[in-house]
Parts: structure tokens; C-alpha cells; sequence
């Protein structure tokens, strides 16, 4: 007997929606039946990502949304649930970078990162999760899913982003915390480690001649694309992960086994 993944009725927010990894979540779950609601700062790009996912069919709601303010935080969620209906999945996906030694980082570039992927990631699951906890407490059957996106660089330290790195180590922690405390309501919460992938951000700088070197270090001399990460997100989505909880899972193409 096969299985078929359908998420209709489900309601999931992607944050970071506005490009690369969180463009390509928000149309891989809208594929399978979700209404999605896509929240970042840039509302004109959402727009028309709504717009594409809608011209296949799907269902998509655009919320203002900037994850290192607070206020921000829990207006955008207040708004997703009444424009959508209540949350069953959180791919919480907003993150930004930093290239430099650590000797030549600022406070400036420190809360940059720390406040959008670690901060900014905590609050914006914690707004969540105390909506899916009031609701698990009428209905304890009810299952939520939780998707924190991290990053290889969470798991090694990858040079000249030190930052980077060690706010994706507080998310990988923070995943295995939440999972523990927030299980019992039927919370599962994971997190998804990606590897090298090529996105309209980074595709430039893996065309030249530093990132062609790059490559020809990884174990199959290639980067990944988004598409490459649909099956593990579907997985994690799905209510038949239900024994998955507190997972932290690489998607790197062998990267971090070599």
C-alpha cells in the first residue's frame, strides 16, 4: 500500500518566503494541498509568489513580517492565523549571513545574524508553538509540525562565517529543546540541515572562480538546488512523521561525512 502525502486543510506559515529556500517550501507544500501563508519584509516579492502559486491552483497569504522585532513577531502570526486559519506547520526559514573573520566582526554584524537566525527564529516558534499548545489542549490528538531550517555550518565550523556557524549551532540546540518540552502537546519539532545549495542569492558567487573552487572540494564536486530538499520537507510536514521529534537531519550531498 503506497502513501500518498496530502496536506488539504492544512495551514503552514514559511518564513524567509520571499526567495531562495523559502520560495521553493512554500510551492512544494501549496503542490501538496496546503494553504500557505509566506511572510518576510519584501511584500512586493511575496506578492508575486502568491501570484505563481495560485496560477497552478494552490492557496497563498502574504503577511508582513520581520523577525528581529518582536512586535513584528507576534502581529505577523495574530495575522496569518486570521487571514488563514490556525497554524498546523511552521517551516521557520528566515536567515542572512556574514562574510568575514572573526577578528573582523562587528557588534553590528553579530546581532545582524544573531538576531534574524537565532533570536528571530526562537520567538517566531515560540509565538507559534503557545497558539498549537492552547489548541492541543482541547484537542490532544492534534498534531503540529515544527521545521526549523539550520545548516551544515550548525554541525562544522565552514571558514570566514564563524557567526554563521555558530548561530546555526543555537538553532540546531534550540530544535532538540523545543522537541523535549513541547512533544507532550503533539509538537514535532525538527530541523533540517542543508548543505551547499545553489539559490538566485549565492548562484553568482558559485560561478566564480572561489566558489568553482569550493566546489571541487565537495565530495561530488556539485552544489544542490532547492528542489533537492522537497522529500525531506514533506517528510517532516507530514502527520505520518509522527515518531520523528527532536531530529536533526543533514541534507549536504555527503558533505559533512567526508
Amino acid at each position: 500500500m503506497g502513501i500518498e502525502v496530502n496536506f488539504e486543510g492544512k495551514i503552514a506559515l514559511i518564513t524567509g518566503a520571499s526567495s531562495g529556500l523559502g520560495a521553493r517550501f512554500a510551492k512544494i507544500l501549496a503542490q501538496a494541498g496546503a494553504q500557505v501563508v509566506l511572510a518576510s519584509r519584501r511584500i512586493e516579492r511575496l506578492k508575486e509568489l502568491r501570484a505563481e502559486i495560485e496560477a497552478e491552483g494552490g492557496a497563498a497569504h502574504v503577511v508582513s513580517l520581520d523577525v528581529t522585532d518582536y512586535a513584528s513577531i507576534k502581529s505577523a502570526i495574530a495575522h496569518a492565523e486570521t487571514e488563514a486559519g490556525p497554524i498546523d506547520i511552521l517551516v521557520n526559514n528566515s536567515g542572512v549571513s556574514t562574510t568575514q573573520r572573526l577578528l573582523d566582526v562587528t557588534p553590528e554584524d553579530y546581532a545582524y545574524v544573531m538576531d534574524t537566525n537565532q533570536r528571530g527564529a526562537f520567538f517566531v516558534a515560540q509565538e507559534t508553538a503557545k497558539r498549537m499548545i492552547a489548541r492541543a489542549k482541547g484537542d490532544p490528538k492534534k498534531q503540529h509540525r515544527i521545521i526549523n531550517i539550520a545548516s551544515v555550518a550548525g554541525l562544522r565550523v565552514l571558514p570566514q562565517i564563524g557567526i554563521y556557524c555558530m548561530s546555526k549551532a543555537a538553532v540546531v540546540h534550540m530544535t532538540k529543546s523545543m522537541a523535549v518540552e513541547w512533544g507532550k502537546y503533539g509538537i514535532n519539532v525538527n530541523a533540517i540541515c542543508p548543505g551547499y545549495i545553489t539559490t538566485e542569492i549565492n548562484a553568482e558567487h558559485f560561478a566564480s572562480e572561489e566558489g568553482q573552487k569550493l566546489i571541487n572540494l565537495l565530495p561530488r564536486k556539485r552544489t544542490g538546488s532547492p528542489e533537492d530538499l522537497d522529500g525531506l520537507l514533506l517528510l517532516l510536514a507530514a502527520e505520518e512523521s509522527r515518531f520523528i521529534n527532536g531530529a536533526v537531519i543533514t541534507a549536504d550531498d555527503g558533505m559533512s561525512a567526508a
